[in-house]
């Protein structure tokens, strides 16, 4: 299995009891580093850790049955060029696995969330609808399995935390600035005093034929 932009190893580390071997790859050597740190601390011998470019892996073509990307899509530059990788370095009948951040169908909702995460993460590029995902991964060659969209309610905090003052400021005047439409649309919501709103996800399976 291949795990793509591992972070610090968490979904290699889910898998691992489930399949014989796992590279895990990242760009950020300091998450690889807490990864192996991680790793040594929970006595997982299975995986493997290396730096790598999504755009330009470092393994032969049909190295792997599984490839596993998880809340990382939405951060790169080339999504297409990134899922051809992927299906280059999958064996035939090979599976991959995507979860991440998503927009729904709605042209507000997807414009206002992806200039929400900008404003929070410099490094966003885009979130992907469903419809989107289907068309990226069939462009690659992927039959396409399932594509589940889901949704979590979670605090306006989730954007503004460790975020420069003045995209605070950004983000706060963009959600406090919605007409009821506009919340009902983002299911703008008070918890316990806190401004809560939507964050979509997916999760997409697409087999190599």
């Amino acid at each position: 299995m291949l795990d793509v932009a591992t972070g610090t190893g968490h979904t290699a580390f889910a898998f691992a009891p489930h399949v014989k071997e796992i590279i895990a790859t990242d760009i950020t050597p300091e998450m690889l580093a807490e990864g192996k740190r991680l790793k040594a601390e929970l006595g997982i011998r299975n995986v493997e850790f290396v730096i790598a470019e999504v755009h330009r892996m470092p393994f032969r073509g049909g190295a792997f049955d599984i490839v596993t990307c998880r809340r990382a899509a939405h951060h790169f530059m080339n999504i297409d060029k990134a899922l051809l990788e992927m299906m280059r370095v999958l064996d035939i009948g090979g599976r991959l696995i995507i979860d991440d951040r998503s927009v729904p169908e709605d042209d507000f909702v997807d414009a206002t969330l992806n200039r929400l995460d900008v404003l929070h993460d410099a490094s966003h590029v885009r979130e992907y609808r469903p419809s989107e995902w289907v068309r990226v991964m069939q462009d690659a060659g992927f039959e396409v399995q399932t594509v589940e969209p889901y949704a979590k309610l979670r605090p306006l905090s989730a954007f503004t935390h460790g975020v420069e003052s003045e995209n605070v400021a950004e983000i706060e005047r963009i959600v406090t600035s919605l007409d009821e439409e506009q919340r009902c649309a983002l299911k703008v919501t008070d918890v316990d005093g806190e401004v809560h709103l939507n964050h979509w996800f997916l999760t997409a399976l697409g087999i190599k034929r």
